[in-house]
């Protein structure tokens, strides 16, 4: 489950909105029964999402939900009502210490026997969003094995710093910084957070480009005109595509050449522009596979 370059939210109590989810083109689907319901429907969307899950699974779409934090009271009805086999994964807001995954896996192990799942089957997806989550990032993100990815949510973030967000992503800079670098030390993904203003494509396509020039490799959604552009940001273009199979190709042949340097355009190509090449053809296959 490497490609998510577009997780789209949608809240757990809409029907209309699950049901149609798995077709708004986006890598995954998020159902989310924390911030998108009121405490008041908790336990109705819980039904709700409880009863639609295996239809949505069944799409082939990834399916993630966001669960109420585990302080809340509420994060062993969410587990024990979606865990199942087929479910890609967890996403746990407001994750801020190692031993708030830590407590999610023994909810979610005691799930998995409950439920027939293989134990750690199901990934998780902590959601940065305090400084001090971010001060704990690394600790975070070795704290279970069941972590793939970090996640970045910005307005509670920049709530805390007492700032708001702003359309140049100072505000964000830092914890993007760290939440890619980590991600990248160990192996995951970096998700970014979600851009709210669903009217502005412009500032979508800024904010999405900010983030994956930073290192990260996909992006949470609010509404699925949004999967379409940030799909393609994250995905290498046609020139990049040709260019990575250029280099590849004057690699290969300066190896047989028992070359020990590599020309192309009147430039050096070294190890890790090598390297980059692979890993742009490698997306764009994975992305080619996935449409079909």
């Amino acid at each position: 489950m490497d490609l998510l370059r577009t997780l789209l939210f949608v809240p757990g109590d809409r029907q209309r909105m699950l049901e149609r989810a798995p077709r708004a083109g986006a890598d995954a689907i998020v159902i989310d029964l924390e911030d998108a319901v009121p405490r008041a429907e908790k336990r109705t969307a819980r039904t709700l999402v409880r009863t639609l899950l295996p239809k949505l699974i069944a799409s082939s779409v990834p399916v993630f939900v966001r669960v109420n934090n585990v302080h809340s009271g509420l994060t062993r009805d969410d587990v024990m009502a979606i865990v199942r086999p087929g479910l890609a994964g967890v996403v746990h807001p407001k994750t801020d210490a190692p031993q708030d995954l830590r407590d999610l896996d023994v909810l979610l192990r005691e799930a998995e026997l409950k439920h027939k799942v293989r134990p750690g089957d199901i990934c998780v997806i902590p959601l940065i969003e305090s400084p001090i989550a971010v001060l704990h990032c690394e600790a975070i993100a070795l704290a279970s094995d069941r972590v793939m990815a970090l996640s970045l949510g910005g307005e509670d973030y920049t709530k805390a710093l007492g700032v708001k967000r702003d359309a140049g992503g100072a505000a964000l800079a830092h914890a993007r910084g760290v939440i890619a670098t980590v991600a990248a030390a160990f192996g995951m993904l970096a998700i970014d957070t979600p851009f709210a203003d669903i009217k502005d494509a412009r500032g979508l396509a800024a904010d999405a480009e900010l983030a994956q020039s930073m290192g990260f490799k996909g992006k949470y959604l609010i509404h699925p005109d949004q999967a379409a552009p940030v799909n393609a940001i994250f995905a290498p273009s046609k020139d990049d595509i040709a260019y990575a199979h250029r280099v590849v190709a004057a690699a290969a042949l300066a190896a047989k050449q028992r070359r020990g340097t590599i020309a192309m355009d009147g430039a050096m190509i070294d190890a890790p522009i090598v390297a980059r090449a692979q890993d742009v053809i490698a997306l764009a296959e994975r992305i080619a596979a996935n449409k079909k």
